[in-house]
């Protein structure tokens, strides 16, 4: 059996799929901590939630480095992304588009990653969050941008310190990562122009 045989399906309906799940991390950004679900109905390699795989899956390609932890880019999801996707996998998390990062690791920081510069802003990394769960954990608030008033979000599996993190990325505005936290096949994005405040 070749390796190639081995790797896990990507989508079955590539455009049809691959457009709902852009309009869902979409709604994601441009709704700040509003919970979007994908329903690609993919099988994510190992290490990936589902929501993570077809956000890559529909984003990234060879033009778009990405950065994932050692164990994720040495197994099955670095191989996965490799054959659907043909990216190149980055050791150095400033030069990556898009990176998938486990909410309870204490390394990398978000302050690691490309925040963009004054000249093209958006073109900051894109910070998956792999989180244990979407709901039920220590709350914060959010306001900004496409938040009427403001919004609490609850995850769990977050290091402590990465609600700080978040505060400090937001005060870098127009610069800055962008944040998507996952869970299953669950999301919900913290854009830079977001303002954290803990929940009171």
């Amino acid at each position: 059996m070749s390796p190639q045989s081995m790797i896990a399906p990507g989508f079955s309906d590539p455009v049809f799929q691959s457009q709902a799940a852009f309009r869902a991390l979409l709604a994601a950004l441009s709704e700040p901590g509003t919970l979007q679900r994908v329903a690609a109905e993919i099988a994510p390699p190992e290490g990936l939630a589902a929501a993570t795989a077809t956000a890559l899956l529909s984003l990234a390609d060879y033009e778009t480095p990405v950065w994932l932890p050692a164990a994720l880019r040495d197994g099955a999801a670095g191989a996965w992304l490799r054959f659907h996707c043909g990216v190149a996998l980055v050791d150095d998390p400033a030069k990556a588009a898009f990176a998938v990062l486990d909410g309870a690791a204490n390394e990398p920081k978000l302050s690691a990653f490309n925040l963009g510069n004054d000249q093209f802003p958006d073109r900051s990394t894109t910070v998956i969050v792999q989180v244990s769960g979407l709901e039920g954990g220590d709350a914060f608030t959010l306001s900004g941008p496409g938040i009427p008033g403001t919004r609490t979000v609850a995850p769990q599996g977050l290091r402590p310190g990465f609600v700080e993190e978040l505060r400090e990325n937001g005060a870098l505005y127009p610069l800055g990562v962008d944040v998507v936290l996952t869970h299953g096949d669950g999301m919900i994005g913290l854009p830079r122009s977001t303002q954290i405040e803990e929940a009171r």
